[in-house]
């Protein structure tokens, strides 16, 4: 961790002294560095789900629910703190998440986007994502993000069906889904659907339905996920009755046959897509990139030629904009241990359908093949990966058992 600044450092001072930290020789040896990705956290939202434990909080009643600007002050304050760790580094996808993004104004996005692009070397058709929900749609929102510069739109749907809107506290009812997704299909050539399954009370046909109403959308993307109870939720204090495990094995089937004949690939355990419309930002996570985060409790995973970092912002709202705006955003500042790196890729990489190049993983882990070798043969022993001309792939059992196999690599 990095040492605590003394009072009388200069910020100059502080920033170069922090550089050479992280440039100076250690046990790793990273030939060239992975994609780069940006994460922005906006972690307001309309009300807290019962299942959710991502840092987002319920925006205030009134007319100023949103300290937009503030926390958009904050957030180049923060970026410029982080850039000297980035320099000469092309950003090449831009993620938006929460909390509910939706609920800041499009002139907001607009005004946040700019300030991107005047301090990132961006690509040029870099993707941009903005996570929105239902409950935030009026007519005309979307255009307006969409003219703002965002041109990938992911919608926290979670059903189509009331009932199960209402069994996850979800705040938008089923009509307004299915007009969130018709606007995001006017505006955006991609565009993401979550949806969620093994919900409470939930049925095979009413799963089926669900399913059949997204696909209707003709949806480039889709990401379906199992509702899983997680510490420190509502959930976790009172747990509602899910479908058994053997149902909701035939629901995962259900949903690979149904996005199969929609003509989409299941290309990560969770996520399906049209040819071309595979999320970038997500896959980059997968395969082990890099990727900043700033926001209120943002993480980050910076590389370097001899260490790979992990950083995460301070999580409260109100302290992390003082804190960005004093140009310390910083709670914690980790160097990932080398015996941790083999879990650490395969916990992301594993998930991937096509699996990974071995060549790829010595690259973004500075590693060598040595390390993961026993792994690799007790996976492979028990059928749960394949290995061909230097790749390895997870089997149908390996998809079916990944924390099992994930575990391996501990």
């Amino acid at each position: 961790m990095i040492p605590i600044q003394p009072q009388t450092e200069t910020a100059e001072a502080a920033v170069q002294r922090d550089i050479q930290h992280y440039m100076r020789p250690g046990t790793l040896q990273l030939g060239s560095l992975p994609p780069l990705s940006l994460y922005v956290h906006l972690p307001w939202c309309l009300k807290k789900c019962p299942y959710c434990d991502f840092n987002s909080h319920e925006a205030r009643k009134g007319t100023d629910a949103l300290p937009e600007d503030r926390y958009i002050d904050a957030l180049m304050a923060d970026l410029e703190s982080a850039l000297p760790l980035i320099w000469g580094r092309t950003v090449h996808s831009v993620f938006m998440g929460g909390g509910t993004p939706s609920l800041f104004s499009p002139e907001s996005i607009d005004k946040l986007i700019a300030g991107l692009r005047a301090r990132l070397r961006m690509e040029p058709d870099c993707e941009i994502t903005m996570e929105a929900n239902p409950g935030t749609f009026e007519k005309d929102r979307f255009k307006a993000f969409r003219g703002a510069g965002v041109n990938r739109l992911s919608i926290g749907v979670q059903s189509f069906d009331d009932r199960f809107l209402q069994a996850v506290g979800r705040v938008h009812d089923a009509a307004q889904a299915q007009a969130a997704v018709r606007e995001a299909a006017d505006n955006f050539e991609t565009f993401n659907i979550d949806l969620m399954y093994a919900l409470p009370g939930q049925s095979i046909a009413d799963l089926q339905r669900d399913v059949d109403t997204a696909l209707s959308f003709a949806p480039p993307h889709l990401s379906i996920y199992h509702l899983t109870i997680e510490p420190n939720t509502y959930f976790a204090k009172y747990p509602p009755v899910v479908p058994e495990d053997d149902t909701a094995y035939d629901m995962l089937d259900l949903i690979t046959a149904s996005t199969t004949a929609a003509g989409m690939q299941r290309y990560e355990v969770s996520a399906y897509a049209k040819p071309g419309h595979q999320c970038f930002h997500n896959s980059n996570y997968w395969q082990f990139g890099d990727y900043l985060g700033i926001g209120a409790g943002a993480h980050s995973k910076l590389s370097f030629a001899h260490r790979i970092v992990r950083q995460v912002r301070f999580r409260d709202p109100a302290r992390y904009m003082d804190m960005a705006l004093a140009g310390t955003p910083l709670a914690q500042d980790n160097e990932v241990k080398r015996a941790d790196l083999p879990f650490e890729y395969m916990l992301n990489a594993l998930r991937l359908r096509g699996g990974f190049a071995l060549q790829e993983f010595m690259e973004r882990t500075g590693l060598p093949m040595s390390s993961i070798a026993k792994g690799l043969d007790e996976a492979q022993a028990k059928g749960l990966i394949t290995r061909d001309l230097g790749r390895v792939v997870p089997t149908e059992r390996g998809f079916d058992f990944l924390s099992d196999l994930q575990e391996m690599f501990l």
